[in-house]
């Protein structure tokens, strides 16, 4: 199966930059010929909101999009799966592709002052200790786990390049990313990347703010499926919405999701009709627009959303 996806994190209700990239990544599903899932990443519990699901899945439909099923469902949730990402984990473990850190955030951020790291990268501080230093360390602080990337003599991380619908070529650094956090619940990057593979995601259609984790994400889909499966990733990493201020949009600046732009008046076929015309497509029906969808023509600049123009 080919597929693209939208999945969004059940914390409360999507605002206009959300329902746009979730338009865009129905467009693009729908004009390459692909099916089109959704997918809940709920693996945060602190964040994820009593009936934030159902309202976000009311809000996609509300603006024309459509979902096919999966194994009967509307949608998936990432707590449900919490076996597959273990047996991920196993799996790099095994392959002595894995190891414990013990490290803070604070660490880090330490560590990478110093003169000669790279500002940003795991400075490798767990990576070779001992079992007897990692015994210690384990008895202070619960340990995450963090992928061992394959690094040259120089320690350098490993440059990879994944190819993108619109911004071409993304090249970065892989760097130790984190797997599975020292809480024990997995890592986005793990998450995503096993789950995209198993449910035949191979188009993945985001926010450009997510696009340096495309590099990682591959890079780890063909550790853990092989290298022609992470090759037939399509990526598209589309303009954010940004607020008056050039911030991007958040629910804190005001009217900004359906539910209260309604109570202000504006129909759902209006609130659909105004992310068409920020993608410079025709108003009405989405499968209308499809007809008149080029990827290249898309907008390559952020759309800056000003309520007081409604």
């Amino acid at each position: 199966m080919h597929a693209g996806r939208y999945a969004p994190s059940p914390s409360g209700d999507l605002h206009l930059g959300n329902l746009r990239t979730g338009m865009l990544a129905w467009l693009f599903a729908r004009w390459s010929g692909r099916e089109f899932l959704l997918r809940f990443e709920d693996l945060d519990a602190e964040r994820t909101v009593a009936g934030a699901e159902a309202q976000q899945l009311d809000d996609l439909r509300a603006v024309g999009l459509t979902f096919d099923s999966q194994n009967g469902h509307a949608s998936t949730r990432q707590s449900e799966r919490l076996s597959l990402y273990t047996e991920a984990i196993e799996r790099l473990t095994e392959s002595g592709l894995t190891f414990e850190c013990f490290c803070s955030r604070r660490d880090i951020r330490e560590a990478t002052r110093a003169p000669h790291a790279t500002p940003g990268v795991y400075p490798g501080t767990c990576r070779n200790l001992s079992e007897e230093e990692r015994a210690r360390r384990r008895a202070e602080r619960p340990a995450s786990l963090r992928l061992r990337a394959d690094r040259d003599d120089d320690g350098a991380a490993p440059q990879v390049s994944a190819q993108d619908l619109l911004l071409g070529e993304i090249t970065t650094g892989v760097d130790d990313f984190v797997l599975q956090r020292n809480d024990g619940a997995p890592a986005y990057n793990l998450a995503v990347v096993v789950d995209d593979h198993l449910t035949g995601v191979d188009q993945v259609v985001r926010g450009d703010d997510l696009a340096a984790s495309a590099p990682s994400q591959a890079y780890l889909r063909g550790l853990l499926y092989g290298a022609e499966a992470a090759a037939e990733v399509v990526y598209a990493h589309v303009p954010l919405v940004l607020n008056p201020e050039g911030r991007r949009l958040a629910k804190r600046d005001g009217a900004v999701t359906r539910s209260a732009l309604r109570g202000q008046g504006l129909t759902d076929e209006a609130l659909r009709d105004l992310l068409l015309d920020s993608l410079a497509l025709p108003a009405g029906p989405l499968t209308a627009a499809l007809a008149s969808f080029d990827p290249h023509s898309l907008p390559r600049g952020p759309w800056v959303f000003r309520p007081a123009e409604l």
